[in-house]
């Protein structure tokens, strides 16, 4: 379409143009939905499988083309020329093309594009594209929104000289910074240059993105995957798309970003659910869970699988006709040995024994003088003493049940852990009653990562077509051999901060992560500009990093407003009341973050002090204050934060460097301010005169 005019002549006037061009890409979307709803599916179908496929795809582009009146179609505007040299006159030409980029893409009945999809290959010069690389942008234009509708912009000239450096945008800063009350946002108006080269990565290149709180590793990771979904739609259509978070009410948190970003078939799931197979019903001591998330269990489990295989006790014998046909134990072991060298699955490699014995038999009749053909090997490999010996020889086996076997029976164990584990590390392993069966046991988090594990050796896991995960820092190496299994010949996006692991074997280098992960020697990206945290708490808390993560840079905050710090002292009942009855006067949502073990008692005193808050986990929230256990906290953003007695938060985790870290992740829940409430002294680390 023709580029607009420009010389803006004066403020009104320009946003008149540009609320008419708003009313008319939502009058050109609400005709493409109707377009897509009139269509008649068994007419065009052609069958009845045909229509039934077709109408699942309608209903999900019918779905897809929802305009949301409190969202913006587009955030920006991009006026762009073939001459694009720094220092050229602004003028309009008559190539010269105006787009609006927004969250989907609209077009005219014509075709022609009313809104660009922010992932169009043309919209990466909006986030990309500066004075000395311009990329063929005169100007780049902002919006401004209130509830759908515009009320400012702001025009950047990439070809007018200016002295010094560009003025950041008011726009820009105020979306970044504005208060947030509810689950995470899309963040396709303020993607900044560092995150567009992550979320634009090539499908087949895994990245791992190392982010310091506030930096958007998370809405990185989740933009990446809209933008591979549509980039690449046909090929992750049919291999699926999965999102790994830490916990339940992480996964709630982001749920509503890939729907409203128009990707609403993308499973999101935790790695216990990943696994799930067994009722987990136990919680291990740290020291069993760190040895059973060990990677040397994979070689536990391994072996105790092919430790099934069996031993001929007499020859093969086949009676076709009035002819016997004999396959010696000699053959038969030969058979086996020659299998497992290859490497395959067990399950795989049952299914091939049954093949290669019907054929060992084919050949002595082959040798006699018959011709059998293919028909006549299948027979035979279904026959009854061809199963039989199968069976002797290269037996099934259940994954529970196997699991079950090696941590209940001594004998078994120290065979599959010989020159793997110590007699220690063995003893520590083995269940003190053995279930009576799969039902009974009490299954943990990392037994069920052992049967999937094992589920694997017999059967290969299915690839899907691309996995992200989050928080990854916190995974055993048997938990990250889990989420690899889903991506073993795709690529994964690989999202966490070295500072912020909490568990008992969190990862100390990513290199050794994705190793485990089966992604070694992808590329690692650094997030260091802090985009959500202010530099007043940020500040606060890297006190704590010279302890925890030495190694890791402290975050920069480049955010305007320097937020907030706050200390209260005195009873904590009264001091935790008054500080979320303060926090409540300025804009967004307020998060109480508490111990585990005194969720309830601070539930009791918000709920003396009348006010009205949700505990995060049990109901989906539906008040400003929300009230967190520490441990549920990672990935959670809040515009206020209370943390009360940081102390006890740290006193509650195994180990005090796992504490302070997790101390360290609670503090970087603020997006505008933190008020931190305590009657105990605060932890050395964060007194910077020690």
């Amino acid at each position: 379409m023709p580029a607009a005019e420009k010389n803006i002549p004066d403020i009104p006037e320009a946003l008149a143009a540009e609320r008419a061009y708003l009313a008319a890409a939502r009058a050109e979307l609400g005709r493409m939905r109707a377009r897509t709803l009139a269509l008649d599916a068994d007419k065009a179908g052609g069958s009845a499988l045909s229509s039934e496929y077709l109408k699942g795809a309608l209903y999900y582009r019918a779905q897809a083309l929802i305009d949301d009146p409190e969202t913006p179609l587009f955030f920006g505007r991009l006026d762009m020329s073939n001459q694009t040299e720094p220092g050229a006159p602004a003028v309009p030409r008559p190539d010269d093309t105006t787009y609006y980029v927004g969250r989907r893409h609209v077009h005219d009945d014509d075709g022609d594009p009313v809104v660009v999809d922010w992932r169009a290959d043309v919209s990466r010069a909006f986030y990309r594209a500066t004075r000395t690389e311009p990329m063929d942008v005169v100007l780049r234009r902002r919006f401004g929104f209130d509830r759908g509708h515009i009320t400012a912009y702001e025009d950047e000239h990439l070809l007018a000289p200016r002295e010094g450096d560009a003025q950041r945008s008011r726009i820009l800063a105020s979306e970044i910074e504005r208060p947030r009350v509810g689950p995470m946002r899309d963040i396709v108006a303020t993607i900044q240059p560092e995150q567009d080269v992550i979320v634009r990565a090539d499908v087949n290149e895994t990245v791992c993105v190392q982010g310091a709180p506030g930096t958007g590793k998370t809405a990185v990771g989740l933009h990446r995957a809209a933008y591979l979904l549509y980039a690449f739609r046909d090929r992750l259509r049919r291999g699926g798309v999965l999102i790994v978070g830490p916990n339940t009410t992480f996964l709630s948190y982001i749920a509503a970003v890939l729907p409203a970003l128009g990707e609403v078939d993308v499973t999101q799931v935790t790695v216990d659910d990943l696994v799930a197979g067994v009722r987990v019903r136990a919680v291990e001591r740290a020291e069993v869970a760190m040895l059973k998330g060990d990677a040397r269990l994979a070689t536990v489990v391994h072996n105790a699988v092919y430790a099934r295989l069996g031993k001929p006790s007499e020859p093969l014998v086949l009676n076709r006709g009035s002819r016997r046909w004999r396959v010696t134990t000699h053959q038969l072991n030969e058979l086996v040995d020659e299998l497992t060298r290859r490497d395959v699955r067990y399950g795989s490699g049952r299914a091939m024994l049954a093949q290669r014995l019907a054929h060992a038999l084919l050949t002595k009749m082959e040798a006699a003088g018959e011709s059998p053909d293919d028909r006549v090997q299948d027979a035979v490999a279904r026959s009854a003493p061809v199963k039989a010996m199968v069976n002797q020889l290269w037996p099934a086996v259940d994954p529970v049940r196997l699991v079950i076997s090696l941590l209940s029976d001594r004998e078994e164990l120290a065979a599959a852990a010989s020159g793997v584990l110590s007699d220690d590390e063995q003893a520590l392993l083995l269940w003190p009653t053995p279930p009576r069966g799969p039902a009974s046991a009490r299954w943990s988090s990392a037994d069920a990562v052992l049967i999937d594990e094992a589920r694997d050796v017999i059967e290969r896991t299915p690839s899907l077509g691309h996995v992200v995960l989050d928080e990854a820092q916190d995974l055993s190496p048997m938990q990250l051999r889990a989420v690899g299994r889903r991506c073993s010949t795709a690529a994964a996006t690989v999202l966490g901060d070295l500072a912020q692991g909490t568990t008992p074997w969190a990862a100390t280098d990513w290199a050794t992560t994705l190793a485990h992960l089966g992604q070694p020697g992808a590329a690692v990206e650094v997030l260091e500009r802090g985009y959500r945290v202010p530099a007043t708490v940020i500040d606060f808390a890297s006190r704590l990093l010279p302890t925890i993560a030495p190694g890791v840079a402290a975050p920069v905050s480049v955010r305007e407003n320097p937020g907030t710090l706050d200390f209260v002292g005195g009873e904590l009942a009264t001091a935790l009341a008054a500080a979320v009855r303060d926090a409540l006067r300025r804009p967004g949502s307020v998060g109480v973050i508490v111990a585990d073990d005194s969720v309830a008692h601070a539930g009791r005193a918000l709920r003396a002090a009348d006010i009205e808050h949700d505990v995060l986990g049990d109901d989906e929230p539906t008040h400003r204050v929300g009230l967190v256990a520490a441990t549920l906290a990672k990935g959670l953003e809040f515009d206020q934060v209370v943390v009360v007695e940081p102390d006890e938060i740290v006193a509650a985790e195994p180990s005090r460097w796992i504490g302070l870290r997790r101390l360290y992740v609670v503090l970087t829940r603020a997006v505008s301010g933190l008020t931190v409430v305590h009657s105990r002294p605060l932890p050395a680390e964060l007194d910077p005169t020690q």
